[in-house]
Order: C-alpha cells, then structure tokens, then sequence
C-alpha cells in the first residue's frame, strides 16, 4: 500500500516557536506591525469573523496567534516568532504562554521585523 505525503498548504505551515527554549523567554511584539491583524481596517484581506475565528481557536488551544510578519515565508532570515502584540492586548492574561513568561520574568518584548525584500 502506498500512502502519499502531500505538500502542506501555506497556512497548515507550523507556526514559529515565540520561546527560547534555553533561556524560557517568551517573544511578544512590542508593538502592532504595519498590517496587524487588529489594526482597523482589515489590512490583510481576511473574512469577515476570521480574526474572531483564529483568537477563538488559539484560546480554545491554550495557545496564541503568532505574528504574520514574523512568519518564515514572510519575514527576513532568521526573524524569530512572535505573538502578535495585538492579540497580547485584547488577550493577555488569557493566553498560556504570557502566563508562564510573565510567573517567571521571561517575557522579551521585540521590535517587528523589517519588511522582507
């Protein structure tokens, strides 16, 4: 029997890891990047509800949006993830990973990433 291994679609693409494992740190955007998802306007073009959607389901997960713009297939070479900053303000003592950083004074605020080009 032959099982076939297709090629994962953009979004089904692991998010980056937001923590350093050696040292516990946990990455949090600084600031909202220039298309953040919660920026008025929907600037990345998505659904209507689709913001709702992924907050609901990463809070659901215990876990976190990480930045689109820390993103491998969008961000310059060796751009670290993330969470998105605006997420972290509509959401903060409810997403596991802030939780955790901020029990053990981890967390590590990062400027967004330069735009890849």
């Amino acid at each position: 029997m032959r099982y076939s291994n297709p090629q994962p679609e953009p979004d089904d693409d692991p998010a980056p890891a937001v923590a350093d494992p050696a040292t516990g740190e946990v990455r949090v955007l600084a600031r909202l990047c220039d298309t953040c998802i919660y920026r008025p306007g929907n600037l990345m073009h998505l659904a209507p509800g689709r913001v709702r959607q992924l907050a609901d389901q990463a809070l659901a997960d215990d876990g976190h949006i990480v930045c689109h713009s820390t993103l491998p297939a969008l961000a310059p070479r060796g751009t670290k993830g993330a969470i998105c900053r605006g997420f972290a303000n509509a959401h903060g003592r409810a997403i596991l990973a802030l939780r955790i950083g901020a029990a053990f004074g981890r967390i590590v605020e990062v400027p967004p990433p330069a735009k890849r080009t």
